[in-house]
């Protein structure tokens, strides 16, 4: 079936077909939940396009990260980022914020300090949310957390948040 333009309609990617983008996946899918509740992303694939398959008889599909309706932006995941995990999960990241911002309008995942919107990145082979604040012209930002683990560092930060307030009010207390 095909729209208006002869464009194909997507397929939704069956568990399993792509192991790496499977597992990357669901956890920057645990990160999306720990933001943003009822909203769990998933692949989609398109065929080759007709001119790529007549340049290469082995063309592959493109594979998206797309929100639960099937809609989805920015570029396809790359045969090459599936080669390890590490690449895998950075690429996974980066379609899954293409997707979250062009389509829902939503800057995401934004860093709890500096209310900046995070980036993945790549650290010591490690797929990490990196954002650009707290830092001068020489630092590149810091590390929030690695992808699939943003909540546990939203967690840690809301409690000494807390533990902040409740020193702050004591020594009130104590004073008044």
């Amino acid at each position: 079936m095909h729209d208006s333009f002869d464009t194909p309609h997507p397929r939704t990617v069956a568990p399993g077909e792509y192991p790496v983008w499977d597992e990357a996946l669901a956890l920057v899918n645990h990160d999306l939940s720990a933001l943003l509740p009822d909203r769990p992303l998933r692949l989609v694939a398109l065929p080759a396009w007709p001119e790529e398959s007549a340049d290469d008889e082995h063309a592959s599909e493109h594979v998206y990260v797309a929100l639960p309706d099937g809609r989805w932006h920015g570029n396809d995941l790359t045969p090459d980022s599936g080669a390890g995990p590490g690449t895998a999960l950075a690429a996974v990241a980066e379609a899954a914020q293409d997707t979250v911002l062009e389509c829902l309008w939503q800057v995401w995942p934004v860093c709890a300090e500096h209310r900046l919107g995070m980036h993945p990145d790549q650290e010591d082979g490690q797929a990490v949310w990196r954002c650009a604040g707290g830092g001068d012209e020489r630092e590149s930002g810091h590390v929030q957390a690695p992808v699939g683990k943003l909540e546990e560092s939203y967690g840690s930060r809301r409690e000494r948040r807390k533990e902040r307030k409740e020193n702050m009010q004591n020594k009130q207390n104590q004073k008044g």
